[in-house]
């Protein structure tokens, strides 16, 4: 297949990604059987993310299942944008089963960072996806101790982005008293950012 066909190739896989289209990712597949593995080794060319950072953002779940299935290694890959990997998509949205598919390949990609720092724990909390910390602590309970490169905390976090009912689940879950004292980079700790930002629920 010469680069023009391939590049045509890769255009309709992304649209196939972006429509949930399965039996077109067969057909692509059929015609091109290497065309993800080239997403895997060109980091997706042209294109700022993978076909399955794209699935997990429109909570596609035939779409995912059937790209994990075909390529496992495409959970690891990460986007141009930000770093993020398809678990920090998938966890920000909220897609609670494409969570729990991309778990089951690898639960390793919990401590994934990306360029901030955050990980998919932290972008969960950020956007109180309270099912999705679920089943990230469930599988993986020390992921919670990640910290951002500003050395915030996931408290922290829930804090900073005004999610309370976050904060209770992750204290409640974790019951560590230590983590609601650790101090950012600026010395704040949880309670200091809360008493700031005049969120007397926390205190």
């Amino acid at each position: 297949m010469d680069a023009q066909s391939q590049l045509h190739a890769t255009t309709k896989l992304y649209d196939a990604a972006l429509k949930g289209d399965v039996p077109s990712l067969l057909n692509l597949l059929g015609e091109d059987p290497l065309i993800l593995d080239r997403c895997i080794i060109e980091k997706s060319g042209k294109y700022m993310q993978s076909p399955l950072h794209v699935a997990a953002n429109f909570g596609h779940v035939n779409f995912t299942n059937k790209l994990i299935e075909k390529k496992p290694k495409l959970v690891e890959v990460v986007d141009h944008i930000k770093r993020s990997s398809p678990l920090h998509i998938a966890c920000a949205e909220g897609h609670l089963q494409i969570v729990e598919t991309l778990l089951v390949v690898n639960s390793s990609i919990c401590y994934t960072h990306d360029q901030d720092g955050k990980t998919p724990v932290h972008v969960a909390a950020i956007n109180g996806q309270i099912d999705v910390l679920r089943a990230l602590l469930n599988l993986e309970p020390q992921a919670a101790r990640e910290r951002t490169m500003g050395g915030e905390s996931v408290l922290h976090l829930c804090v900073k982005h005004k999610q309370p009912e976050a904060l209770r689940f992750l204290v409640k879950t974790m019951d560590d008293g230590e983590l609601l004292n650790l101090d950012d980079a600026l010395g704040n700790t949880v309670l200091h950012l809360a008493v700031a930002a005049k969120q007397p629920e926390v205190i």
